[in-house]
């Protein structure tokens, strides 16, 4: 529990919609090849830099987690990576949610992004898909900066590319999406260092633009209700085939991506460090 009282901004997340996160993030396309995408990266930034400072078994802190999921993938995917691996969000009902997804040796932390509790704790961080949602992105990357042992790495996944912009980002209350320029200018301001930004979800990325737009065509027509169950819709599962054949197209992106700087993507994977 945290030392002073966290406030989860309930309008913008609707806590109800947790479980079915919980699901999408087991089973869904997108996830299945963001987590693959990301763990690569990991597993390449881990070796090149924290490898050589005898850190070996880094602690790592996925923060804004919600359910559990990244931490879920870690653990079946990778386990023994981190000496340490804890899980915090602002909403105390997602970490309950993710009790039984990410085990007992997990720490839980409710936290609030504009206010960390720690000074040079964690080796390694992740903000997976959170700081589109925050107005002050430069102010978290900087707690998160103070929150980091020096030389410490932090991994961020954002949506990419105004070009991308839809009825989707409106109805989840996105602030922005980034570009690799950004990436950039949000290191200098939150004092990191820029490492490497990359694009993915490049060969699918016509597919979702399509998508989205017959989608935002229909939404200018709803009400309140008619959108909230269109979002529903379109944030389910696909059905068994099609999400197969989506997800092994997804999975061509690593470790191709990591090595061919893809173009554009409709979403973005950022890697900062902090100083010695």
């Amino acid at each position: 529990m945290p030392v002073d009282e966290v406030a989860h901004r309930d309008d913008e997340y609707d806590s109800r919609w947790f479980e079915i996160l919980l699901d999408m993030q087991a089973r869904h396309f997108w996830y299945a090849g963001r987590h693959r995408f990301l763990l690569a990266a990991v597993r390449r930034e881990l070796g090149r830099r924290l490898g050589r400072s005898g850190r070996n078994r880094p602690a790592a802190i996925d923060l804004g987690g919600g359910c559990g999921g990244w931490v879920r993938y870690l653990n079946k995917r990778a386990p023994g990576m981190f000496g340490e691996l804890a899980l915090a969000d602002s909403s105390a009902q997602a970490l309950a949610l993710a009790e039984k997804v990410v085990g007992p040796g997990v720490a839980r932390e409710q936290i609030d992004l504009r206010r960390l509790p720690w000074k040079e704790k964690w080796d390694v961080a992740f903000l997976l898909d959170v700081l589109e949602h925050i107005e002050e992105d430069a102010a978290v990357l900087g707690q998160i900066r103070q929150a980091l042992t020096p030389g410490g790495l932090l991994f961020v996944t954002t949506p990419a590319l105004r070009f991308f912009w839809s009825y989707n980002d409106e109805i989840v209350h996105h602030v922005r999406r980034y570009a690799r320029a950004d990436y950039r200018h949000l290191a200098e301001a939150a004092g990191l260092e820029f490492i490497d930004a990359r694009y993915f979800m490049f060969f699918l990325s016509p597919l979702l633009l399509a998508s989205r737009l017959g989608a935002r065509r229909k939404a200018a027509e709803m009400g309140p209700e008619e959108v909230k169950k269109l979002l529903a819709r379109t944030h389910r599962v696909p059905w068994g085939p099609v999400n197969g054949v989506l997800r092994g197209v997804f999975a061509l992106e690593t470790p191709v991506g990591l090595h061919v700087r893809f173009p554009w993507g409709s979403s973005i994977l950022g890697v900062f460090r902090r100083g010695d």
